[in-house]
């Protein structure tokens, strides 16, 4: 990642569409289909400022996904280490899900998630747990207050598997895009190295195996064969697009 940002301060932010999808729907969100949602601060403020505060959105991200963990998280981290672990191991155990998460990408502005709704309004009150969650978090940190985000979060249908294939490049491509390191795995706050790695992590944030079937090596091969045109890409459009986001 380039130099600490300053919390509260626009910074250029990346939005690139060269797959073909449904247009943004504002409609009702149906169980058992793919979305590819985003959200950015307002005005491009950057809200994940370092380490800790990356991690702090990572946590909502896992936890907030399971439908029976019904804490306030500043709540939740004053508890003991030993009742975290078992309030954690029980919510796995049971496994009742809110949306699977297939794939994410945190920046410093904004967020991409590719989602799959388990549960009736799944995505919204995923989506409502981990953004407010986030914003009590850095607004008492930061000693503000007002909205962190701008407005509801987008959502545009994924129509097919090769789509969401795409989509899950695209995603995991935003940090090289926006220059912030030289090669996806460098970024330790996006799902990629979940997709390549297959001993990262013995509890992954993500579930994609049932919907992308590429092996490790070959989704290695997949996403690095287009970095440097989505780069390319990235850097024309944000020349010529005003209000350019993502």
């Amino acid at each position: 990642m380039t130099g600490a940002a300053t919390p509260g301060v626009a910074a250029p932010v990346l939005i690139l569409y060269n797959y073909n999808m449904s247009p943004i729907r504002e409609g009702k969100l149906a169980n058992g289909e793919v979305y590819h949602v985003f959200t950015r601060s307002i005005a491009k403020f950057v809200v994940f400022n370092d380490h800790v505060e990356f991690g702090r959105i990572l946590e909502l991200i896992d936890l907030y996904r399971y439908q029976n963990f019904n804490y306030k998280f500043s709540q939740f981290l004053d508890l003991s280490a030993p009742s975290q672990t078992v309030i954690i191991e029980h919510i796995r155990s049971e496994n009742d899900l809110l949306v699977d998460v297939i794939a994410f990408c945190i920046m410093p502005t904004h967020i991409h998630f590719a989602v799959r709704q388990v549960t009736e309004g799944g995505i919204s009150k995923y989506l409502s747990r981990v953004l407010n969650g986030y914003s009590r978090y850095f607004n008492t940190k930061h000693k503000r207050v007002g909205p962190l985000w701008s407005g509801r979060f987008k959502n545009v249908f994924v129509n097919n598997d090769d789509q969401l294939l795409h989509l899950t490049r695209y995603i995991h491509l935003n940090p090289t895009s926006a220059s912030l390191v030289s090669q996806p795995q460098l970024w330790k706050y996006s799902s990629y190295n979940e997709y390549v790695d297959q001993n990262i992590d013995e509890y992954p944030i993500c579930t994609f195996k049932d919907l992308i079937t590429m092996a490790p090596e070959q989704y290695k091969k997949f996403v690095n064969d287009r970095k440097d045109y989505q780069q390319q890409l990235s850097n024309i459009k944000s020349l010529t697009i005003d209000d350019y986001s993502g």
